[in-house]
């Protein structure tokens, strides 16, 4: 056992040590994480993914993320801070030049368990960090101020909330734009928003959540055709793929839906899926997955690099 622990500890900064070699004078994307909120092995999973990710730490799936880098400023993001957050920080390329401010920014998307919950890691009990900027709608701020534990990052200093209004762009460097949009998803203690990233060459759309492409009042078709690349939802391939429960509660897009509202191939070689659940067939079927890139789509990959 601790053989490979120290195994997976040797093949993280390994993995670290990969993504700082490769800097430019421009801004990346790296993907974190492609996971759903429980990642994989997921809580209370008993299928074979789960009992090999649990045996084995290379087949484990971070929560999704993605960081972003200004290599020529040395700024350094991340969109949403996930349960993984301690092991997404160490993976993001660049230097840290403040402990207590490992990140430059932390975006986040929404109130759900995998996209905000890794600010619990800033307070006190563990970083005691000082000052994060942390950037998030008025209606997602509002509630971490309101409720604990999250008011103590706040009360404390640990984070500095910064309110963005969805579709006002906001410029974290000369480099490096982003506006966030609203988006429809099961909005019980905060608004939902994707992001729109855009740097000196390219604009990237990000929407790990969203109930259904339709009842968005945009188009997904239009969203896709004017970025470069589009990293989306691919919680659940089938909706009979969680027994017990119904899609009705927890409902996202299925893949194969998207697959058909962006079958146009200059639209599908822009996406990316992310955001998987772990009973997603996606994650190790090998036949659906080459189904899937026979028809242009990809799936991201934790560690990943994307130029813009």
């Amino acid at each position: 056992m601790s053989r490979r622990i120290g195994l997976c500890l040797f093949l993280c900064a390994s993995v670290s040590l990969c993504f700082s070699v490769v800097a430019s004078d421009g801004v990346r994307v790296v993907v974190l994480g492609i996971a759903q909120d429980g990642g994989v092995p997921h809580i209370g999973c008993r299928q074979e993914l789960c009992l090999r990710a649990r045996r084995d730490c290379t087949r484990r799936q971070r929560v999704a993320s993605l960081g972003i880098v200004d290599d020529r400023s040395g700024a350094r993001f991340l969109i949403d801070a996930t349960p993984d957050l301690p092991a997404q920080i160490e993976a993001l390329p660049g230097a840290v030049k403040d402990r207590r401010r490992p990140v430059d920014g932390i975006l986040l998307t929404h109130a759900h368990v995998g996209h905000y919950t890794g600010l619990m890691y800033l307070g006190r009990e563990a970083l005691g960090a000082g000052a994060v900027p942390v950037y998030a709608t008025p209606r997602m701020a509002a509630f971490l101020r309101a409720n604990g534990p999250w008011s103590l990052l706040v009360s404390q200093g640990h984070i500095d909330l910064r309110e963005i209004a969805p579709g006002q762009p906001v410029e974290l460097t000369p480099l490096l734009k982003v506006t966030a949009f609203t988006v429809p998803h099961r909005d019980e203690l905060s608004d939902t928003v994707g992001f729109r990233v855009q740097g000196p060459s390219r604009t990237l759309l990000y929407i790990p959540d969203i109930d259904k492409w339709e009842k968005w009042d945009r188009r997904l078709e239009d969203e896709v055709a004017s970025a470069d690349l589009a990293l989306l939802d691919a919680t659940f391939y089938e909706a009979a793929e969680i027994p017990g429960r119904s899609i009705r509660d927890i409902p996202h897009p299925l893949v194969p839906e998207t697959v058909e509202r962006l079958s146009a191939a200059a639209l599908a070689r822009r996406v990316l899926f992310i955001h998987l659940n772990h009973t997603n067939r996606l994650l190790w079927d090998t036949a659906a997955r080459r189904g899937l890139e026979r028809r242009g789509f990809r799936l991201a990959r934790e560690g990943q690099v994307e130029r813009l």
